[in-house]
C-alpha cells in the first residue's frame, strides 16, 4: 500500500462521517506528490494520517486548511518529522468504556483490570463514569459517556474494580501537562465534546492513578498479570492496539491472553484478530468488533459513540 493509498483510505473509511475537516484534509494529502514524498520518507508504521495530523496540531500549525497545512508541513518538515518518528497515536478515549461495560459488568465480581496499550490508563475507570444508553442510564457522575445500542444486554450498574493497572510501550502521565496535551492533539478538529471528556476523564485518573508499567504486550504481560490480587477476576483488554502489532506477535499474544487466568476481552478491527462468520457490520464508518475470550459478540464504534450486539 502506497502513501496515497493509506491516506486515501482513511478520508474513506475512517474520517468520512466522523470528522469533515479530516476527510477533506486526508484527501488533499492523497493528491499532494511534494507531501507524499516527504511522508513517504517516513518508516511505512509513521504514515498514519492521525499521527501527523495531531503532530500539527501539537506544533500550533493548522489542520483546517489543506493549503495552509500543506505551507506549515514543508516549511517546518524537520521539527514535524522528528516529532511523527518519536510519537505514537495514543488516543485514549474514555468513551470506549461504554462499549465495554455490558462485557464487564457481566463477569463475576469484583474486577482487577489489566489494560494492554493503556496510553494513560483512562479506560481502566468504568466503575468510575456515567452511561446514557438512549434512555437507560448506569452510573452518576461526569463524564457521562453516550452510546446508541442496537439488540444489546444492558447492564443495570457499572462493574466493581479492585485493582485496575497498565501495560503500554510509552506510558503516558495524566499528572503531566505535555502528556495531557499530546491527548489533546489526538483528538480530531471538530470533537469538542471528546475534548470536555478527556479533561473529565483525566481528572479522575490523576485523583487516584493506575499502576502503568513500561513493557512489552507479549514479555511483560505475565508477570504484571501475576500482581492482580487473589479473589478478583482478572481481566485482560485492549481496545484498537493490535494493530500496531506484527501478525505473528499478535497470533502469539492471543495465545498468552487466553492461557491466563480470568478473561480476556479484545476491541479491534475484525482484520485484526481474524474472526470467521462474522455478520456484515453496520453502515457508516469503521468498525471494531467486541470480543469475550476469542468469542465476537458485537459491531462498535471506534470512540465508544454505538454499538450493535450479534453475539
Amino acid at each position: 500500500m502506497t502513501v496515497a493509498d493509506v491516506y486515501a483510505a482513511f478520508a474513506t473509511h475512517e474520517a468520512r462521517g466522523v470528522s469533515p475537516g479530516y476527510e477533506r484534509l486526508a484527501r488533499a494529502v492523497s493528491e499532494d506528490d511534494g507531501l507524499l514524498r516527504l511522508i513517504g520518507s517516513l518508516p511505512p508504521d509513521k504514515w498514519q494520517p492521525n499521527l501527523l495530523f495531531a503532530v500539527v496540531r501539537l506544533l500550533g500549525g493548522p489542520v483546517e486548511d489543506p493549503a495552509a497545512f500543506r505551507s506549515f508541513v514543508r516549511d517546518r518538515w524537520p521539527a514535524v518529522s522528528a516529532e511523527v518518528r518519536r510519537r505514537l497515536t495514543q488516543t485514549n478515549e474514555a468513551g470506549r468504556c461504554a462499549v465495554l461495560l455490558p462485557v464487564l459488568a457481566a463477569l463475576p465480581q469484583p474486577l482487577a483490570l489489566l489494560e494492554v496499550g493503556a496510553s494513560a490508563g483512562l479506560c481502566l475507570y468504568p466503575d468510575r463514569y456515567a452511561y446514557r444508553y438512549g434512555e437507560h442510564r448506569v452510573g452518576a457522575g461526569s463524564p457521562v459517556l453516550d452510546c446508541a445500542v442496537t439488540a444489546t444486554p444492558l447492564p443495570r450498574m457499572p462493574p466493581e474494580v479492585v485493582w485496575r493497572a497498565g501495560l503500554d510501550v510509552n506510558p503516558l502521565d495524566v499528572t503531566d501537562p505535555a502528556d495531557v496535551a499530546w491527548l489533546d492533539a489526538l483528538i480530531w478538529p471538530e470533537h469538542a465534546h471528546r475534548r470536555d471528556r478527556l479533561r473529565a476523564a483525566a481528572a479522575i485518573a490523576a485523583a487516584d492513578p493506575p499502576v502503568l508499567v513500561r513493557g512489552d504486550l507479549l514479555d511483560d504481560l505475565p508477570a504484571l498479570a501475576a500482581r492482580a490480587p487473589a479473589g478478583a477476576t482478572l481481566v485482560v483488554f485492549h481496545t484498537s492496539v493490535l494493530y500496531h502489532v506484527p501478525g505473528p506477535r499478535r497470533a502469539a499474544f492471543a495465545e498468552v491472553a487466553r492461557a491466563l487466568p480470568g478473561h480476556w476481552v479484545a476491541n479491534e478491527a475484525a482484520d485484526v484478530i481474524g474472526y470467521d462468520g462474522l455478520p456484515g457490520p453496520p453502515d457508516g464508518p469503521l468498525c471494531n468488533v467486541l470480543a469475550l475470550d476469542g468469542v465476537p459478540l458485537a459491531w462498535t464504534r471506534s470512540h465508544g459513540q454505538a454499538m450493535t450486539w450479534f453475539g
